[in-house]
């Protein structure tokens, strides 16, 4: 929801002593008469410019005490409409920054009390909420710390109700920020790890994974910390249906440091081996699955997925038989239709088959990792390609020679 176009500024018409009799109406239009008059009258008397005092356009102080006492009074939402409640705080925000550069302790002191008395107040005013908080985002420059607190202030907001989604939050956002942020390293990672922790409350594993290894590059060293979440990390991308993306963890330090680690060696495996390889793991770590809830069926499958895609690798542009898929799934002939569709819907191998000449052609696989191996395998394809292009070219030479002697 928080746009992440450049900072925009909110400007408002009228003189500062009108602006703040604004503010003040609105913050006082539910209490009586004489009540109301109690509460105008010290910002009154502090507005006047009698004799002896600076006009109140040339006297910062003065016009700085005036909004730290107004803001004292602000303490919810206000009884008016969504569109006068959004102008209310706009207005604040817009003295606050008029004041106080959005680096400024001041700053942060304002903003943060004010976000806390916008997400405490009654939940059935979300979406002004939202565009309220969405506003002040886009209202601070892109470097400013203070950004942080206001993100976080809206995913606590969106968290509350189960609503995450309503932020149409993106990677390619987190990060450009977390870049953009004058932040300390503890601060990204507290801020990925308070991202982690909503996805995991709105129950979106798939995302969660995805933010998860953005919090684990964010963590420092080896401490215990970082291998434990080096842990989760990897679990994770076991147990999810929908992971089949392995060699990445293997270029997280994290992970590495972790090579000790039960779990370690079955991700070997899935990065290089296959379902023997599994089934002698699984025999010698008897209860490790069920310790980290990993449904040993859902690996069977991916196993055997990711064996089919490194078999398709191999023969890009050629015809895979049913019988070379069967001997490599250990499955019957019967069956490899089925993983086949599997694979190809798991956007792992693209192709055609031919119940016909009981194969598969393929057009394009992807490698379970990308080392000297597979750069051969490409260096081989792209040679033939050439020597493919260079036979056309010929062809098309000799016909064009030939036309002309024709003619």
């Amino acid at each position: 929801m928080a746009n992440t176009t450049d900072s925009v500024s909110i400007f408002a018409e009228g003189t500062f002593e009108e602006q703040i009799f604004e503010l003040l109406s609105y913050i006082g239009r539910n209490r009586s008469e004489d009540e109301r008059a109690s509460f105008v009258s010290p910002f009154q008397n502090a507005l006047k410019s009698g004799e002896g005092k600076k006009p109140l356009d040339e006297d910062e102080p003065r016009r700085k005490l005036i909004l730290s006492k107004l803001l004292q009074e602000v303490r919810g939402l206000g009884d008016g409409t969504d569109k006068e409640i959004e102008g209310f705080y706009n207005l604040l925000f817009a003295h606050t920054f008029s004041l106080y550069p959005p680096t400024s302790p001041e700053a942060k002191q304002y903003i943060t009390n004010l976000l806390k008395t916008i997400s405490s107040s009654p939940s059935e005013r979300l979406s002004v909420k939202y565009r309220i908080v969405s506003n002040l985002f886009n209202t601070i420059p892109r470097n400013s710390p203070l950004r942080l607190t206001v993100y976080q202030t809206l995913i606590q907001i969106a968290t509350s109700k189960d609503e995450l989604d309503v932020l149409e939050l993106t990677k390619s956002d987190v990060e450009r920020w977390l870049s953009e942020w004058e932040i300390s390293p503890e601060e990204k990672s507290a801020f990925l790890k308070l991202v982690v922790d909503a996805y995991a409350k709105a129950e979106q594993p798939v995302i969660v994974y995805e933010y998860s290894l953005l919090y684990l590059q964010s963590l420092p060293g080896s401490s215990e910390e970082t291998k434990a979440v080096a842990v989760d990390v990897v679990a994770n991308a076991l147990r999810l249906p929908s992971v089949f993306d392995f060699d990445a963890l293997f270029k997280l330090d994290a992970v590495i440091a972790i090579k000790d680690h039960e779990l370690f060696s079955l991700l070997q495996i899935f990065l290089n081996g296959g379902l023997p390889e599994f089934k002698a793991w699984q025999s010698s770590h008897p209860q490790i699955l069920e310790k980290y809830q990993i449904s040993a069926s859902e690996l069977e499958r991916k196993i055997r997925l990711l064996t089919l895609a490194s078999l398709a690798f191999k023969h890009i542009g050629q015809n895979l038989s049913y019988s070379k898929v069967a001997e490599a799934l250990l499955v019957n002939s019967s069956e490899v239709e089925k993983w086949v569709i599997d694979v190809i819907r798991a956007g792992l191998v693209w192709g055609k088959l031919s119940q016909t000449t009981q194969s598969l052609h393929i057009s394009r696989a992807t490698s379970r990792s990308f080392e000297k191996e597979q750069w051969q395998a490409l260096e081989k394809r792209l040679l033939a390609w050439k020597t493919g292009l260079a036979e056309i070219l010929e062809v098309v030479a000799n016909a064009k020679r030939q036309g002309g002697v024709t003619a």
